[in-house]
C-alpha cells in the first residue's frame, strides 16, 4: 500500500511539472496579445519610432486587398490601410492577418472630405463623426498588430474650410484619451507651406506628419525643412509617376510609364526622397501592394489583376532586404506600334491592320508568355484615388501573334490603349501600354 501511494505521488508530481510550462506559455500568450506600446523619441534632431522599446523603421506598403503573406515574404514589417472597415474584411480581421504574418498596421480612419460634400461648419455632423470614430478606436485599440492611427486621407485635396484640421485635432485628442499606446497622424496630398502652417497651428495633438508624393518625392526632404516642419514624418503613399504628372497625347491621354521605367523610378524616388532623410523620416508605405483601376488597370498597382508581381516588387525586395530576389521579373526594352512609341501620338485608321512589337527580356532567360488587350480610354475618372470603373476590353481585333509581335485590326474610331503582358512562369510579369487614336 505504501509502495502504491509513493508511486501515485510520483505520477502526480510529474503531471504537476509538465503543467507548469503550459501555464507559463498561456501567460506569455496573454501578455503578447495585449496592445503594443508605440513611442516616438527625438535626440539631437533624429527621430526614432519604437515598438515595445525596440527600434522600428517602417518598411511598408499601402494594402487594402493585397497579398499580406507575400508582403511578409519580401521582408516588409508593416502595411497601412485607408479605413477600419474595407467592405471585405473587418478591422479586426485585417489586424489578425497582419499579426499572423508578423506585420504591424498603420490603421486608417475614414474622415469625411469637403470635396465629397461634408460641411465642417456643421457642428452636429462633426460631433457625430467624432463619436462614430471613437467606437472604431475602442474596438481595435488593444490589438497587438496596431501601430499608428491614420486620421483621414488627403483631407487637403480640393478643400477650402480649415476647420477640417480642428476636427482632426479633436479626433487625435480623443484617441490619446482612450488609447495611450499608439500614435496619431494625418496624410497630406503633397506638402505646402500653407498646410504645414495649418497643421502646426490647428493640429498640435498629432504625433507626426504623413505625406503622400509621387514624381516629386525626391524634393520632400528639402521641402520639409523649407516649410518649417521640425518633427517626425513618414511617407504614406509614393510610387509610380502620377497621371497628373506625365506627358499627354495630343488628344489628352496621359502616357503611362512601362513597368521597367516605373521600377527604375521607384528606386530613385526611395533613395532621394526617403532614404536621404535619416533624421526626420521614420519610414514609408509604397503604393500600391495590390491592384486597382485608376486611369488604367496597371498604373499604380505593383501587382497585376491576376496576382503577378511586376518589376517594382523586385525593387521593394531589394530595398527591404539589401539583395535582389533570386528570380527577377521580365524587363521592357521597347514597345511600338508600327515603329512608334507611346510618346509619338499614335493614330490609326479604323479597319486597317497594324503590327505591334514588344521587345522584352528576362534576366534568367525564362521563357515568356505574351498576352495582349485593347481597352477604350477610361471615361469614369475619379480624383484622389476615388473608385473608377474598369473599361471593357474590345475583342475580335487580333489577327495573329508570334512571341512579342502582334498583328491587329484597328477598332472603330475613338481613343484606346494596347496593353502587352509578358509572364515568365514564375509569378512575374512585365507590362506596357500605348495610347492610340483611331480616326
Amino acid at each position: 500500500m505504501k509502495r502504491f501511494s509513493l508511486f501515485l505521488l510520483v505520477i502526480l508530481l510529474g503531471l504537476s511539472c509538465k503543467q507548469a510550462p503550459e501555464n507559463s506559455d498561456a501567460s506569455s500568450e496573454e501578455e503578447m496579445a495585449g496592445p503594443a506600446k508605440v513611442t516616438l523619441s527625438e535626440e539631437n534632431g533624429k527621430f526614432q519610432l519604437k515598438v515595445n522599446g525596440e527600434l522600428f523603421y517602417i518598411k511598408g506598403a499601402g494594402l487594402e486587398f493585397g497579398d499580406v503573406p507575400a508582403l511578409a515574404s519580401h521582408n516588409a514589417n508593416s502595411f497601412r490601410t485607408w479605413r477600419t472597415e474595407n467592405g471585405q474584411k473587418s478591422g479586426k480581421e485585417v489586424l489578425d492577418e497582419a499579426y499572423a504574418n508578423g506585420l504591424m498596421v498603420s490603421m486608417g480612419i475614414e474622415v469625411a472630405r469637403e470635396r465629397h460634400g461634408f460641411d465642417y461648419n456643421d457642428e452636429e455632423a462633426v460631433q457625430a463623426q467624432l463619436e462614430e470614430i471613437k467606437q472604431q478606436v475602442l474596438a481595435l485599440k488593444d490589438h497587438p498588430a496596431l501601430l499608428i492611427w491614420g486620421i483621414g486621407n488627403e483631407l487637403n485635396l480640393h478643400y477650402e474650410n480649415p476647420k477640417v484640421w480642428d476636427a482632426v485635432n479633436d479626433i487625435s485628442k480623443m484617441i490619446h484619451e482612450v488609447d495611450p499606446n499608439h500614435l496619431t497622424t494625418t496624410s497630406l496630398a503633397g506638402i505646402s507651406q500653407k498646410e504645414i502652417a495649418y497643421i502646426k497651428e490647428r493640429c498640435p495633438d498629432l504625433d507626426l506628419l504623413a505625406v503622400q508624393m509621387y514624381g516629386d518625392l525626391p524634393d520632400l526632404p528639402r521641402l520639409v525643412k523649407e516649410f518649417g516642419w521640425d518633427g517626425a514624418y513618414m511617407v504614406t503613399e509614393w510610387g509610380a509617376t502620377g497621371h497628373w504628372e506625365v506627358p499627354k497625347t495630343s488628344w489628352g491621354a496621359p502616357i503611362e510609364e512601362h513597368s521597367s521605367l516605373k521600377a527604375a523610378n521607384y528606386m530613385k524616388r526611395y533613395q532621394g526622397g526617403i532614404e536621404a532623410d535619416s533624421m526626420q523620416c521614420i519610414g514609408s508605405y509604397v503604393f500600391l501592394w495590390g491592384n486597382k483601376q485608376e486611369r488604367t488597370p496597371t498604373w499604380y498597382g505593383i501587382f497585376l489583376e491576376d496576382g503577378q508581381e511586376t518589376e517594382s516588387v523586385d525593387v521593394m525586395h531589394k530595398i527591404w532586404n539589401g539583395t535582389w530576389p533570386e528570380n527577377r521579373t521580365p524587363q521592357i526594352v521597347a514597345y511600338t506600334i508600327e515603329g512608334e512609341s507611346a510618346y509619338d501620338n499614335v493614330k490609326l485608321s479604323a479597319g486597317t491592320t497594324y503590327n505591334a512589337v514588344a521587345e522584352i527580356t528576362d534576366p534568367e532567360r525564362d521563357a515568356l508568355t505574351y498576352r495582349w488587350e485593347v481597352l477604350p480610354e477610361a471615361t469614369d475618372l475619379g480624383d484622389g484615388g476615388d473608385y473608377e470603373e474598369r473599361p471593357q476590353a474590345v475583342t475580335g481585333l487580333f489577327v495573329g501573334q508570334t512571341g512579342g509581335t502582334l498583328e491587329f485590326t484597328a477598332p472603330e474610331p475613338g481613343p484606346y490603349r494596347l496593353f502587352v503582358y509578358a509572364t515568365d512562369g514564375n509569378g512575374h510579369s512585365a507590362t506596357a501600354n500605348i495610347p492610340f487614336l483611331v480616326e
